[in-house]
């Protein structure tokens, strides 16, 4: 009885080790285990639209209603800071600005004469203000005159180029209407919208490349500026960068798509 215990005892350890204990690997399995390499986490490239704009552009308006006798610089030609872009045909303000500057100097020898007969104390002291007004009036009114006409021509107010050419030669326009659209294309930046989240590691002077639909070429680039407000529809931000060195071959209204690598778990 005693022996039939002892082995009924040494089987039930025996089957308790068996279901604890996990069955040995094949050596194969081990090896081949061991060898597999440790694959990191890809990182995706995100692709987002990006359009070239240049940094200064505006569009010139006429300030005086005239006729247009001169257009220096035609549409798509290249100028410089200070270079006649418009000219207009002026006769008639110059012809009022010399009647101003005739009313000044008759109003300026009344008040000299005046000035001496109050010395005789032969002019009353009303006459004498009334021809100090009429001249100071007359210095104001030939001011006038002379801003009107130094408005005769406009003058670049950047180096840059004619984008578009609204009006022509001979053409009578209003004052405000538009007549030149200029821009400076000696800089291009590239302007687009990023995921607000990427906030948490995008930086000004961050290198990425864009490429451009219309060269089919890659440019390197850095974020030159990043906006001060989230739009919490769309939950993005607008970002501008540059494009570094000098590239003939790019227009501003290009576009193409800036190729950025977030970091990883970003």
């Amino acid at each position: 009885m005693r022996s039939a215990a002892v082995g009924l005892l040494g089987l039930s350890l025996a089957w308790a080790h068996a279901q604890v204990a996990p069955p040995p690997a094949p050596a194969t399995a081990l090896a081949a285990r061991a060898a597999a390499p440790v694959t990191a986490p890809l990182v995706v490239r995100q692709e987002i639209r990006a359009q070239l704009m240049p940094r200064r552009y505006t569009t010139i308006a006429a300030e005086i209603g005239a006729k247009v006798s001169a257009i220096g610089v035609s549409e798509g030609g290249v100028f410089k800071a200070g270079q006649m872009l418009v000219e207009f045909d002026c006769s008639l303000q110059k012809a009022q600005l010399d009647k101003a500057q005739a009313e000044l100097e008759g109003a300026a020898q009344t008040l000299q004469a005046n000035l001496r007969l109050e010395q005789l104390n032969v002019v009353g002291q009303l006459e004498l203000d009334l021809s100090k007004s009429a001249a100071n009036k007359a210095k104001a009114e030939l001011g006038a005159h002379q801003a009107v006409l130094d408005k005769c021509q406009v003058s670049a107010p950047f180096a840059g180029r004619v984008a578009e050419q609204r009006v022509r030669e001979q053409q009578y326009v209003q004052p405000g209407q538009a007549m030149l659209d200029i821009l400076d294309d000696s800089v291009l930046e590239l302007e687009f919208l990023v995921p607000s989240v990427w906030l948490q590691w995008l930086r000004v002077g961050r290198a990425f490349q864009v490429q451009i639909d219309e060269t089919r070429k890659s440019y390197p680039a850095r974020f030159t500026r990043i906006a001060a407000r989230v739009d919490p529809v769309s939950q993005t931000v607008k970002v501008a960068a540059t494009i570094s060195g000098r590239h003939p071959e790019l227009m501003a209204g290009m576009s193409g798509k800036a190729l950025l690598n977030p970091p990883e778990g970003k």
